[in-house]
């Protein structure tokens, strides 16, 4: 008997790996080594891909000291206040977990390695099987596996989903990749239910996804109004969303802090999801309506949701950053690329982008129109779904992980119909033109790639960027990039005795991680007031440098003179701080402090003690 349970466990464990799920896994493999790989130069540095993810480990490592889990301030971001984050603990949580239940084994430094890698990955697994199932059970595994490997080919999501980036996007990839799983389930109870608490999950990590829960509902509400007997779909939706954005806010935010924000989940917001849920349920007890009645009756509640929300917190009305200082809109917000529209991005490489995007949901409109004809409506949906995601990227540019995460499953059914193209094309042209055709689809930025390589262009330098400089400098657009090295200068800063140092926005939390300084502001919006005050430090009248800062409580300033954000403040006053310090030219009342160590300080970073 025994034996026969041993040979029927060999058989499951040998059935699962000839399986689809075992394909799956082997490519989630595959692409985690590829992304290793490829960022490995930046791993063993310890670099991340962008400030925030630095800034995530600051807030991880402050909660493991023992800061409250209702406490979300950044002490030593502008430290006489200190500044409240708007991030969620749900992202916090899987890495405090994996960190602090590694480092009695690992120690703090590899398991915080060990967990910078390993949480974007896992959050990669999540996808691919989310993803991978959908296009199984829709088009066979044939097109799940070409659409898991499209996923790895998806810029967008790629960095979104890279070792390090450990920033709040990736789960937000995850949570929509849920609602979409919920969306496509037999029963309307429970697919409702898991797709309005996987977006109650997304919304409380960031109000960013805001559209697609709306065009979720628009989805679902659309089969209840081609069929009565599809209420419970929107209705078990919309409970589910308000009752899982009140349960995560009380677990996360608390009792302590109702305050009204218009950048995170606020009482507000769950008043008027309560009520718009409250309105739907009782709708849907109700007899089947006539369509004018119905459309009235969720105008209304619709319209007595947002009255509501506007009494609460009528500044919210408009978009979160429509109070915003000048100074911080001129010098800040319109500069953080991701959040611009597509028509302000880098278009050699936004562009094939789209493209992508565009193929995907001419793919799904394909398959609305001629795909099976059972499937053809869940297609229109899914089209629809697309569409709404890829016009908020049009939008925010960010936004373009979303809509590249549902123009997977398309693309991979494109692509299986080309190789079939090609396979059974009689002649040499129609081979090569189905060819084409797939490293488009796939790789679309390739003829891009290849004009830039064979064609020569300037660097940028400083004297371009209007900075009075006594030698020309490239710039770098990001810290990443930067030759000033600010990862590993950071640490050298603890030589200095503690104190608020006055620096670039986006080197602040390089700064905070691997030092014991605090400095007056970084790239985050709630400490307003303190971003203006280093805008202008910098860019202001000269005369004027030394009481702002002083006035902050700075004791240092840090200049990377290669970063994209100085040299845009060296263009606003060419007389100002920032100008001078990139030129060499620094102020009397400035003494430069030499940091000997390695690795040795660059020429492009300077930090100086204000007298």
């Amino acid at each position: 008997m025994a034996k026969a349970a041993h040979t029927t466990a060999l058989q499951r464990i040998a059935a699962w790996l000839s399986g689809p799920n075992a394909r799956i896994a082997v490519i989630w493999s595959v692409l985690s080594l590829i992304f290793i790989g490829s960022g490995l130069q930046g791993l063993m540095r310890g670099q991340f891909p962008d400030p925030d993810d630095a800034l995530r480990l600051v807030q991880i490592r402050d909660l493991l000291a023992g800061q409250s889990w209702w406490d979300v301030t950044q002490y030593r971001i502008d430290p006489v206040t200190g500044t409240q984050m708007h991030w969620s603990r749900l992202v916090d949580l899987p890495l405090a977990l994996l960190i602090g239940g590694l480092t009695p084994l690992l120690g703090a430094s590899l398991a915080e390695t060990v967990t910078l890698i390993a949480v974007p990955l896992l959050t990669l697994g999540v996808v691919l099987f989310i993803i991978g199932g959908l296009a199984r059970r829709w088009l066979g595994v044939e097109a799940m596996t070409f659409a898991c490997l499209t996923l790895g080919l998806l810029a967008p999501l790629v960095f979104q989903l890279q070792p390090m980036r450990i920033d709040h996007h990736g789960w937000q990839i995850g949570m929509v990749a849920a609602s979409l799983w919920g969306v496509a389930h037999n029963s309307a109870i429970r697919g409702g239910c898991m797709a309005g608490f996987a977006m109650a999950l997304g919304l409380s990590i960031s109000l960013e996804i805001l559209p697609l829960v709306a065009a979720t509902g628009i989805v679902l509400a659309l089969r209840w109004l081609r069929d009565h007997a599809g209420r419970s779909w929107l209705a078990s939706y919309m409970v589910s969303l308000a009752a899982g954005l009140t349960v995560i806010f009380l677990t996360t935010r608390g009792l302590g802090d109702l305050a009204q924000y218009c950048d995170a989940v606020s009482p507000a917001h769950l008043a008027f999801f309560g009520i718009t849920a409250l309105g739907t349920a009782v709708i849907a007890l109700l007899p089947a309506l006539p369509r004018w009645a119905w459309l009235l009756s969720f105008a209304c509640v619709g319209a007595l949701g947002i009255a509501v929300f506007g009494s609460f917190s009528p500044t919210c009305l408009t978009t979160p950053f429509a109070q915003l200082d000048p100074v911080v809109r001129d010098y800040w917000y319109v500069h953080i690329s991701e959040g611009r529209p597509l028509w302000e991005q880098e278009l050699a490489s936004a562009l094939p982008m789209a493209f992508q995007l565009l193929v995907g949901l001419a793919a799904a409109i394909m398959l609305a129109v001629k795909g099976k004809p059972e499937q053809r409506l869940r297609w229109a949906e899914y089209a629809f779904l697309l569409l709404a995601s890829i016009a908020l990227a049009l939008l925010v540019w960010r936004a373009a992980a979303f809509a590249a995460l549902l123009a997977a499953i398309p693309l991979g059914w494109l692509v299986t119909k080309l190789l079939e193209q090609l396979h059974s094309a009689p002649a040499l042209a129609g081979k090569l033109l189905a060819s084409g055709a797939i490293i488009v689809v796939l790789l679309p930025s390739s003829p891009v790639s290849l004009y830039t390589a064979l064609t020569p262009r300037d660097v940028p330098t400083g004297n371009q960027s209007g900075a009075q400089s006594g030698g020309e400098h490239p710039i770098s657009p990001t810290v990443t990039d930067a030759r000033c090295d600010l990862r590993g200068q950071a640490a050298k800063l603890n030589l200095l005795p503690a104190g608020t140092i006055l620096a670039p926005l986006d080197a602040g939390p390089s700064i905070l991680l691997e030092s014991h300084h605090s400095v007056v502001a970084t790239s985050h919006h709630r400490a307003e007031m303190a971003m203006r005050d280093v805008i202008l430090t910098f860019v202001g009248p000269i005369e004027d440098a030394r009481a702002a800062a002083k006035q902050r409580g700075a004791g240092y300033i840090l200049m990377c003179s290669d970063l994209a954000e100085a040299n845009l403040y060296a263009r606003g006053n060419p007389d100002g701080l920032a100008a001078l310090l990139i030129a060499g030219d620094t102020p009397d009342w400035l003494e430069p402090v030499p940091l000997d160590g390695q690795p040795a300080q660059p020429a492009e970073f300077g930090i100086w003690k204000i007298r």
